[in-house]
């Protein structure tokens, strides 16, 4: 461990009163004073550790800004999600295959993929506010396009889609990016659970809505209302958004700097910490990084693929639900199919709550143990943040060491679920696997999103936008090929084969704990 991982009490006694100065201190985010004795003949030197909060706001007002970036991030699964129960529907309507549909999805992952790497370096660069209000008015006037689009003009449908994935998906690497900016790593499992609690309402209610309006409504006017409701909803949330204070820290510090004009917003839940002295030191702007250099680092690239495997094969369990209920129970009509999304919808909801507190509670653990073994004197303190800085800190252990049976459980309930499909067996038991495939998914999206978090936070929105990129190409491909191979494979053999890509790239997660901190350690010498 770096001997700056312990600060304590160096004292040498003295006789006599005291007369105490305050000295600039040795070692940072620590108060020096001395003492001299009335007979200026011996002196006693103090280091007090006081551990400079990482930001200004409170646990109350980061659970505030975190669930308006989570309201943001609802926009970009919502938007995906309202379509899959209409695909049918849509292919009847627009007199398209269920092939050319599903392209439309592929499409819409595509540039769900793509356009965070714009936004997210630039919020990297020139603040999260603006490019959240950016994203949000392009998903506004793309959701208002949508509304006029004929069943004529499946071409319309696609590029309007197009530019509507541009506006979401970007919302949520914003928001990672903004959970990077003001929490510190004990603390950042649970808010990445709170941010993806609020982003999984649309995976969980957009079927739900999606499949009544088609049933009801058909589609053309479904999508109308849904869009109409859409473009009110982002209007208002434009507006709220001036409530989003800007967490740059480039720009803003640790919370407590005034930012420039474009920043600001009139209603703060900060001003009370603005220009608050001792804490508004502004870190120097880093130059502009190209966000694609990321993929170059091993430690990045091998979490990259682990996590866009995992998240593809979730994506085809739930692309190719309302075509295979549609066909496995007949009975079941477009409202009914919408509903059976709520079994998914609940798991993802459940690990995000609870993965995010058992990874918090566990990092916790690791970094107390390191205290007590690095502790050599039990009258001196160690700053857990000298600790949680040292680039031997296990962080790749802390997040994934649970993941290998998490992976296992969602390899087997995957495949369980294609044989029950196969078999036709009572609908209660592929919902049950759903809920358990939604709950193990999400547990190691949120623990490998919060990994990349912790090991480049001062690009966070850049990592995510990385993560997010791999993991909607390898979900659109997954969607391109997921109904060839039913017909081809059928459900069962479908599914084992998705249940094979899992175990496929179930190693590297060994990879990632066994060479991730040297890999991790490397990177930071040569970049530091």
């Amino acid at each position: 461990m770096s001997p700056d991982l312990e600060a304590g009490a160096n004292v040498e006694q003295s006789a006599g009163p005291l007369d105490v100065e305050q000295l600039p201190s040795p070692v940072p985010s620590l108060i020096s004073k001395t003492a001299v004795g009335d007979k200026g003949h011996h002196v006693t030197v103090v280091h007090v550790a006081i551990d400079k909060p990482y930001s200004v706001y409170t646990h109350k007002e980061k659970w505030l800004i975190v669930c308006i970036a989570s309201c943001a991030a609802n926009f970009s699964p919502f938007t995906a999600n309202i379509y899959f129960p209409a695909i049918p529907i849509i292919s009847r309507d627009f007199h398209k295959s269920v092939e050319l549909i599903n392209l439309t999805v592929t499409m819409y992952m595509v540039m769900q993929g793509l356009s965070p790497m714009f936004w997210g370096t630039l919020s990297d660069r020139w603040g999260r506010r603006p490019m959240m209000f950016a994203c949000l008015l392009t998903l506004s006037l793309s959701c208002i396009g949508l509304a006029l689009v004929p069943t004529s003009a499946y071409w319309l449908l696609m590029l309007l889609r197009c530019l509507q994935a541009t506006g979401s998906a970007s919302t949520v690497a914003l928001g990672a990016g903004i959970i990077g900016d003001i929490t510190t790593p004990d603390e950042r499992g649970g808010f990445f659970g709170l941010f993806n609690l609020g982003a999984l309402v649309g995976p969980t209610l957009g079927p739900v809505i999606g499949g009544a309006l088609a049933q009801g409504l058909g589609w053309s006017l479904g999508l109308f209302l849904f869009v109409f409701l859409d473009s009110c909803l982002n209007s208002v949330l434009i507006g709220f958004s001036r409530f989003l204070p800007e967490t740059l820290r480039s720009i803003v510090g640790d919370g407590s700097i005034s930012p420039g004009w474009i920043y600001t917003h009139p209603i703060s839940i900060v001003d009370r910490h603005r220009n608050v002295e001792g804490s508004n030191e502004l870190p120097p702007r880093k130059p502009f990084k190209n966000p694609l250099l990321i993929f170059l680092y091993p430690e990045v690239f091998v979490l990259l693929l682990f996590n866009g495997t995992i998240y593809a094969v979730m994506y085809g369990v739930t692309a190719s639900l309302s075509v295979i209920f549609e066909n496995v129970y007949p009975y079941l009509n477009q409202t009914d199919i919408g509903l059976c999304f709520l079994a998914m919808g609940g798991g993802l909801l459940v690990g995000s709550v609870f993965s995010g507190r058992f990874m918090d509670a566990y990092y916790r653990k690791i970094r107390d143990d390191l205290i007590r073994q690095t502790r050599t004197d039990s009258e001196k303190d160690i700053d857990p943040r000298a600790i949680e800085k040292d680039p031997s800190f296990p962080i790749e252990k802390a997040r994934l060491h649970i993941l290998p049976w998490v992976v296992f459980v969602y390899t087997a309930c995957v495949i369980g679920y294609g044989w029950a499909l196969e078999s036709k067996v009572t609908i209660s038991v592929p919902l049950i696997l759903q809920f358990i495939i939604g709950a193990t998914a999400l547990t190691v999206l949120n623990a490998t999103q919060t990994l990349l978090v912790d090991m480049m936070p001062s690009q966070g929105s850049s990592i995510t936008a990385c993560n997010n990129i791999v993991r909607c190409l390898m979900g659109a491909g997954m969607v391109s090929i997921i109904n060839p191979m039913l017909v081809a494979l059928g459900d069962g053999w479908t599914y084992v084969v998705l249940g094979g890509l899992c175990v496929l790239v179930s190693p590297l997660l060994y990879v990632e704990i066994q060479w991730g901190p040297f890999w991790r350690e490397r990177r930071q010498r040569a970049h530091p």
